[in-house]
């Protein structure tokens, strides 16, 4: 997997966990919201983005070092 990628999916595998830990009737509202993120994560307007970031990201990442 490309880096990008890796950390889209490390971002939906942490909130998938967190998902699960929402039970309770008053997190319900909560764990919408987190399922509606993880959508986002999943589109394909999201990974476009993602990608046209992605070299900017690391060009800024070069200038710091």
């Amino acid at each position: 997997l490309p880096l990008k990628h890796w950390y889209t999916d490390r971002a939906l595998s942490l909130l998938e966990e967190y998902c699960k830990k929402l039970r309770k009737p008053e997190e319900q509202q909560l764990k919408n919201a987190v399922k509606k993120v993880m959508d986002i994560f999943k589109s394909n307007l999201f990974q476009a983005l993602l990608g046209m970031m992605w070299p900017l990201y690391v060009y800024v990442l070069h200038l710091c070092r």
